[in-house]
Parts: C-alpha cells; sequence; structure tokens
C-alpha cells in the first residue's frame, strides 16, 4: 500500500503540470488544421488544372475532326482544323503552340476527304502542375501529358469525290 501512495504522489506533479497547459489544444488544432489543409488546397488546384485542361483537350481534338471533315479541300480543312484547334485552347487556358497535333485519315491515307473515310485527330499537350518549380534549373516545368484522340466520319453525300 506504501508503494502506492509513493507512485500516486510521484503522477501528482505530472498532472498538475498537465493540468497547467491551458489554451494549447486551440492552436494544436490550427497547427494540425494548416498541415492537413495545405495539401489538401494543392490537390483541388492539380485536379483542376488537370480536369480543365482534359476538357480543353478532347473539345478541341472533337472540334478540330467536325471542322475537318466539313471543308471543301485538304489545305482549307488543315486551316480549318489548326484554327478550332487555337480557339478551343485558348478558350482553356493552354498554350496552342506547345500542343502536338496529329491527323490520319483511313482507308485511304492520301485521301482524307474521300467519302465515308475517317479522319482522326489526335492532340497531345503537356499541362504544368501548379507551382511547381522547374526541374533541375531547366526552363521546363513539371507537367502531366494529356492526350485526346477524336475521329469523324466524311459525309458518304461529300459532294466533290
Amino acid at each position: 500500500m506504501r508503494r502506492a501512495r509513493r507512485w500516486t504522489e510521484r503522477l501528482h506533479p505530472l498532472a498538475e503540470r498537465a493540468r497547467g497547459e491551458e489554451g494549447s489544444a486551440s492552436l494544436e488544432f490550427i497547427t494540425t488544421g494548416l498541415l492537413l489543409l495545405v495539401p489538401l488546397v494543392y490537390l483541388v488546384l492539380t485536379v483542376s488544372a488537370l480536369q480543365a485542361a482534359s476538357l480543353g483537350v478532347e473539345g478541341a481534338a472533337r472540334q478540330a475532326t467536325r471542322v475537318f471533315v466539313q471543308a471543301g479541300t485538304l489545305p482549307e480543312a488543315q486551316a480549318a482544323a489548326e484554327r478550332a484547334i487555337r480557339v478551343t485552347l485558348a478558350d482553356y487556358g493552354i498554350d496552342a503552340d506547345a500542343a502536338t497535333v496529329a491527323i490520319s485519315c483511313r482507308p485511304v491515307p492520301d485521301d482524307c476527304l474521300a467519302r465515308r473515310g475517317y479522319v482522326t485527330v489526335e492532340l497531345v499537350t503537356v499541362v504544368p502542375l501548379p507551382l511547381a518549380p522547374p526541374v533541375l534549373g531547366l526552363d521546363v516545368p513539371v507537367g502531366v501529358p494529356v492526350r485526346a484522340i477524336a475521329t469523324e466520319q466524311v459525309s458518304r453525300f461529300r459532294a466533290g469525290s
């Protein structure tokens, strides 16, 4: 029984010291909240940027195929597709000069505007991550590649073919 008293007597000063820390819970709550909030805000910014770029690239590829198959000649089709890509990417704040565009045709690769032919536009761009510094001192920011592919059929009633 005597040992039990000594043990409680030793704990008594520790308990008194723990009771004296009034007001520290709010400080701990704010610190923990900030430590959890900062990564969450960064995650929301990153996902928003990637989603906007994904929608922009997909919309640009789809619109480019639509205007391509409706053009009268191949040079007009290429110019219209390039214009559609530039306008759509600009709407989403993406640099059109950084995008890579590939246009392919089937079943006849040489005649993209053949009746019942298919035109495929593939568009790839790199979306920089928000607040990410350049890697290894290079001028290239860290980014995620975003790719979209759209295919449209040339009308079977197209005139001129």
